[in-house]
C-alpha cells in the first residue's frame, strides 16, 4: 500500500461514510444487535469512518404497543450497550436506532456510539401519526430538548435535538443526525444541523415502502443535500420487519451536493453497506462561495450558537485507502447519456438563445464568421445557423470566410467550404498570405526576407490579419463579428490578444470547454439537427487533430499540435473545473485526476465517448500538465480574460467572464497554487 500523505483520504479532506442496511426482526433486540455489530466489523474492514443504521434497528420500528413494554425497552438498552463494547476496535463512528426511556418519557431515538463511548442520543423531532403511522401513541417529540443528558449504563451522555458531532483531530468529519418524518417535515432539523457546521447530515428511518415512495426519498434526500450544501445518508428497515400491514425495502441512499453517490440494492435479505467517500473540502469551499447559506444562519439566529459541539477523536488514515467515489474524466459531461442528452439540449440552445438577443437588439444586417474547418469555428457556425432559423431569417444573412494562411491544411479548408455550403450561408475566401507577407517585410521580420522563421509574431501576424478583415468586412457589410474562442483556451489564454479566438462582437463559445463542444457536435448529429449532408461534415471535423495550423508541418509531415504545447484538453478541462467551480487545492485536484485517469480501461466508459477518454495518465504526467495549468490560469492568462466581449454563461462547472463567475487581478501570481501542489504531492 502506497503510504504517502497524498494518497489518504482523510490528507485530502474526504471522509467514508456508508449506509447500513442490517437484517430485521420484529422485536429480537439482540438479534438486532449482532446484526449491526457484523455489519460495523464488515464497514471496519473498508476503512469506513461513519456508519448510518436505519430506525429503531436495535428495538425494531413496527412492533406497535411492545414498545411500551418494559422487558422491551431494556432488551433495546442492552443492545445499545452491545454495541457500545463491540465498537471499542472497531474505526466506524456508528449512529443506531433505538427507543430510550427518559423521566417517563419514551423517545425514539439516533445513538451515536464511538470506540466503546455512547457520544450522545437525539430524539425524534417530528413524530408522524396519520395514515399508517401512529407513533405518537408511543413516542415523545424531543422539540424543544437542549442541554440535557441521559444515563445509559449508569452514564450520562448528552441528549438533545442540539447535538452537533465533530471530530477533534478532524475538523472537517462533521454530521448530525435526524430520524426519518425529520426530512418529510417543512423544516427538517438537518438545516439546523447543517447551517450550525455538519457538512455530513444522516437519516436513520424505518419508512415503509409503497409504490412510488423510493422516488420521494429520493427526490428529498437529493434536495436537502442540495439546500443545506452537505451530503446526505439515508437508510431506510429493510426486510424482517413486521409485515403486518406494511412491507420494507432497505433503501440506502448516500448524496453529495444534490448528486447521487452511492445507493443500495432493495428488496434484499442479505446484509448491505452502500459506500461513499464524501469531499468535505468541495462542501465547504460550496458554503464559502454561496452567500445565501451564510445569510440563511443569520436568518435563523446562527444555529451554531444554539447547538452543543460534541467532540471526539477519530485518528487520521495513513496511506492508499482507494476511492469509493466516481469521478467523472470529463465534469462539464456526464456520463449518462440520458443526462448527457438534456445537458447538451439545454446548452446549446443556451448558446442560441443568447446570440439570436444580441442580433434583434442590435438589429445587424448579417453575422460575420471567420470558418477555418477546426471544432470552435464549426460549432459558432452552427449555433448561428440554428439561431437565424429560429429568428426566421435566411441563413444567407451569415457571411462565412475562410483565410487560408501559411499553415493551413487542404483537409481543414475543404471542411470549412464543405460546412459552409451544407448549411446554405453566403462563403467566400480571402487569401491571408499576401497581406502577411508584407506585414512582415514592413516589420523587418525574417520572414518577410525569405527566411523559414516560425515564431509567435509570425503566427500573429496571420491570426491578427484574420480578425482585421472579419471586423472590416462587418463594417462594410453591416454586420456583427461572431467569436469562436472557447472556455478552455480562455482558462489557459490559449488565445491571441484582440484576436478572433480572445476578440468579437459576441464570443457564443465563450462559456464552452473544448470538450463540451465535441459531445455539442456529436448531439448535434445524433439528433439529426441538420440535414445528412450536414452531418457527414461534422463527422469529418470531429475526427480531426487539434491544431492552429499557423506553422508549416515539419519535415517529417506532422501538423502543429495544440495538445503538445499546452496539454490535452480532456485534462486541462478537468483542472479548470475544479478550479473554477469548486475551488479545491491543487493537489486534491492532483489526487482526483490520478484516480479519474490512471485506468485506461476502456469498459468503463461509455461506448459513445471518445477515443481521449479510454487513455491513462500517471501522476507524473499529470502533475506536469497541472503546474503548466496553474500557471497559466493564475499568472499569465487573466489580463485577456479581464477584457472578455461578451457571451453567454453555459455550464453551471464555471466561466471565466469578468462580470460572472470569475474575477481576479490581471497581475497576480501562481505561486501559491504551485507551491501548494509542489508541498502536497509527490
Amino acid at each position: 500500500m502506497t503510504t504517502h500523505p497524498f494518497y489518504a483520504l482523510h490528507r485530502q479532506r474526504m471522509v467514508r461514510v456508508a449506509a447500513a442496511t442490517p437484517p430485521a426482526s420484529v422485536g429480537d433486540a439482540p438479534a438486532n444487535a449482532a446484526a449491526a455489530i457484523a455489519l460495523a466489523r464488515a464497514a471496519h474492514d473498508r476503512g469506513v469512518d461513519l456508519v448510518v443504521f436505519p430506525e429503531l434497528n436495535l428495538t425494531s420500528y413496527a412492533i406497535d404497543d411492545l414498545h411500551l413494554q418494559s422487558a422491551q425497552q431494556s432488551a433495546s438498552l442492552a443492545a445499545i450497550v452491545a454495541v457500545r463494547d463491540a465498537s471499542r476496535d472497531l474505526k466506524p463512528v456508528l449512529i443506531v436506532g433505538a427507543a430510550i426511556e427518559r423521566a417517563g418519557r419514551l423517545y425514539n431515538c439516533a445513538v451515536v456510539i464511538a470506540r466503546g463511548r455512547i457520544l450522545g442520543v437525539v430524539p425524534k423531532t417530528f413524530l408522524p401519526n396519520y395514515r399508517e403511522y401512529y407513533e405518537k401513541r408511543w413516542f415523545v417529540s424531543g422539540a424543544g430538548l437542549h442541554g440535557l443528558t441521559i444515563a445509559i449504563d449508569g452514564e450520562d451522555v448528552p441528549f438533545g435535538v442540539d447535538l452537533f458531532f465533530a471530530a477533534s483531530d478532524l475538523p472537517f468529519f462533521t454530521f448530525h443526525a435526524e430520524i426519518c418524518e425529520d426530512y418529510w417535515a417543512p423544516t427538517p432539523p438537518s438545516t439546523a444541523g447543517a447551517l450550525a457546521g455538519a457538512l455530513i447530515c444522516c437519516n436513520l428511518s424505518a419508512s415503509n415502502i409503497v409504490i412510488g415512495k423510493a422516488r420521494e426519498r429520493q427526490l428529498l434526500a437529493a434536495a436537502q443535500s442540495a439546500r443545506a450544501i452537505c451530503a446526505y445518508v439515508y437508510s431506510a428497515a429493510g426486510p424482517g420487519e413486521s409485515t403486518t400491514d406494511l412491507s420494507w425495502d432497505g433503501q440506502g441512499l448516500i448524496y453529495e451536493l444534490g448528486e447521487l453517490l452511492a445507493g443500495s440494492s432493495r428488496f434484499g435479505y442479505a446484509p448491505e453497506l452502500a459506500v461513499a467517500d464524501i469531499d468535505a473540502e468541495r462542501l465547504l469551499q460550496e458554503r464559502t462561495r454561496f452567500g445565501t447559506f451564510n445569510d440563511a444562519a443569520m436568518f435563523a439566529g446562527h444555529p451554531e450558537t444554539r447547538f452543543r459541539r460534541i467532540g471526539f477523536q477519530h485518528g487520521e488514515d495513513a496511506g492508499d485507502t482507494g476511492l469509493e467515489r466516481d469521478v467523472r474524466r470529463f465534469p462539464f459531461v456526464p456520463n449518462d447519456p440520458d443526462k448527457r442528452d438534456a445537458d447538451c439540449y439545454e446548452a446549446f440552445n443556451i448558446q442560441v438563445e443568447g446570440l439570436a438577443k444580441r442580433l434583434s437588439a442590435t438589429g445587424s444586417k448579417t453575422l460575420v464568421i471567420g470558418v477555418s474547418g477546426g471544432l470552435d469555428s464549426t460549432h459558432a457556425l452552427i449555433v448561428a445557423a440554428k439561431a437565424m432559423d429560429r429568428l426566421d431569417r435566411p441563413r444567407s444573412d451569415i457571411l462565412g470566410f475562410t483565410m487560408p494562411g501559411f499553415a493551413t491544411g487542404e483537409g481543414t479548408k475543404a471542411y470549412a467550404w464543405a460546412l459552409m455550403r451544407a448549411l446554405g450561408i453566403v462563403a467566400d475566401e480571402i487569401d491571408i498570405r499576401p497581406a502577411a507577407t508584407q506585414m512582415l517585410k514592413d516589420m523587418d521580420h525574417p520572414f518577410g526576407r525569405g527566411e523559414p522563421v516560425y515564431d509567435v509574431t509570425f503566427e500573429n501576424v496571420q491570426a491578427g490579419l484574420r480578425t482585421d478583415y472579419l471586423f472590416r468586412l462587418a463594417n462594410q457589410r453591416g454586420g456583427l463579428v461572431l467569436g469562436t474562442g472557447d472556455l478552455s483556451e480562455l482558462a489557459l489564454g490559449w488565445c491571441t490578444y484582440g484576436v478572433g479566438d480572445h476578440m468579437s462582437h459576441y464570443a457564443v463559445n465563450a462559456g464552452v470547454p473544448k470538450t463540451l463542444i465535441q459531445f455539442l457536435i456529436r448531439w448535434c448529429i445524433r439528433t439529426s439537427q441538420y440535414d445528412e449532408a450536414t452531418n457527414q461534415v461534422l463527422a469529418g471535423i470531429l475526427a480531426q487533430e487539434i491544431s492552429p495550423e499557423l506553422v508549416p508541418a515539419g519535415a517529417d509531415g506532422a501538423l502543429q499540435s495544440t495538445e503538445s504545447k499546452i496539454g490535452p484538453y480532456a485534462l486541462n478541462d478537468f483542472f479548470a473545473h475544479y478550479v473554477l467551480r469548486h475551488g479545491l487545492a491543487p493537489s486534491k485536484i492532483a489526487f482526483l485526476a490520478w484516480h479519474a485517469w490512471r485506468d485506461a480501461d476502456a469498459g468503463r466508459w461509455p461506448a459513445d465517448f471518445p477515443e481521449d477518454a479510454r487513455v491513462a495518465y500517471d501522476l507524473p504526467t499529470i502533475r506536469f500538465w497541472l503546474e503548466k495549468f496553474l500557471d497559466r490560469f493564475f499568472r499569465t492568462s487573466q489580463f485577456k480574460r479581464s477584457a472578455l466581449p461578451n457571451g453567454p454563461k453555459v455550464s453551471s462547472g464555471g466561466a471565466v467572464s469578468p462580470r460572472g463567475d470569475w474575477r481576479a487581478p490581471s497581475d497576480g501570481t501562481a505561486r501559491v497554487w504551485l507551491d501548494e501542489l509542489a508541498a502536497n504531492c509527490p
